[in-house]
């Protein structure tokens, strides 16, 4: 090969290593470092520490029923999405043996009757084999697709209620939307925050990765409307999305606040009565025709008196009067 050849060819090699590391820096500052910076320190609990919710540590962050029965013999074992965190330590603290959770160091060990991959895992886990019960929001289209080509059919039972919530910077002077400005915005329809009684701002709409628990939800907020891709984000005031659980804790540090919705704000009791417009449901899901009894024992458990107590104490809607 010439050598002037070659040398120009490893020129332009090197060109578009160093533009490509440079993009990526700067899709770094302009977006993802953005992005956190709109996040007060409250927003940043919307991670869930897991360390926080290990049943059997004496966690003041667990609530459980001390003199509740344990299981015997085949544990289920038990996965969940990340917001529902809090509520399935308290149902496994409750009534799972203290030796069935077993930790590692990147988390829960292979053999731990309790795990948390987060929705998008433990519906695949669920479909897999890998867990016997998970606690999620309701699957997505892809996630009943995966099951349906697996040939696995579900089982969901209800066991809480909780409130898909949008929320802005405090000093967004808009409080309230209805749910057609919600698809208009997610849509790309309403692009600016004037349009619906704001300021003179581009919208940045935020939402969350396909097959989320709460990019799910957003997506049965939007009927038949396809949610655009979220470029604003890079340059407008942002609308993001979360579970009304994530964002209650955030509140009292300040930085953000939840939009009423066709009026109504999401309270407990907003949420029981149905008023809320976009409440959903907190599921717990096996395999139809699972055979392990002690499945059926811990569903029946969740929906007792004592663990409807410990939904309401984890910050939940119950579905039965506790």
């Amino acid at each position: 090969m010439d050598k002037k050849k070659l040398v120009k060819q490893l020129a332009v090699i090197l060109f578009v290593v160093i533009f490509f590391a440079g993009l990526d820096l700067g899709i770094y500052h302009l977006f993802i470092k953005r992005v956190i910076s709109h996040h007060s320190p409250g927003m940043q609990k919307m991670s869930v520490e897991v360390s926080n919710y290990v049943p059997f540590t004496d966690s003041k962050n667990i609530f459980s029923a001390k003199d509740a029965p344990k299981l015997e013999g085949d544990i289920p074992t038990i996965d969940g999405a990340a917001a529902l965190l809090p509520m399935y330590a308290g149902f496994v603290e409750s009534i799972y043996p203290s030796g069935s959770v077993k930790t590692a160091a990147d988390g829960y060990a292979p053999e731990s009757a309790m795990h948390y991959t987060n929705t998008r895992g433990a519906y695949k886990d669920i479909v897999d084999g890998k867990a016997d019960i998970i606690i999620c929001a309701q699957p997505s289209e892809e996630q009943l697709k995966y099951a349906k080509d697996n040939g696995v059919e579900l089982e969901m039972v209800q066991i809480a209620s909780d409130a898909f919530v949008f929320i802005v910077n405090d000093s967004n002077p808009v409080s309230d939307l209805t749910v057609d400005q919600i698809r208009g915005i997610y849509s790309g329809r309403i692009k600016n925050w004037k349009e619906v009684g704001g300021k003179n701002i581009p919208i940045a709409a935020m939402h969350r990765n396909k097959g989320s628990g709460s990019q799910t939800a957003l997506e049965k907020v939007m009927g038949n409307e396809p949610i655009k891709p979220d470029y604003t984000t890079l340059f407008g005031s942002p609308i993001g999305i979360s579970f009304r659980y994530y964002v209650t804790g955030m509140l009292g540090e300040g930085g953000v606040k939840i939009l009423k919705i066709n009026g109504v704000e999401p309270t407990a009791k907003t949420i029981a009565d149905g008023s809320y417009p976009v409440a959903g449901g907190v599921y717990a899901i096996y395999r139809k025709g699972e055979k392990n009894p002690n499945v059926y024992k811990t569903v029946d458990f969740m929906l007792s008196p004592e663990g409807q107590e410990i939904v309401e104490k984890s910050g939940y809607i119950p579905v039965k009067s506790a």
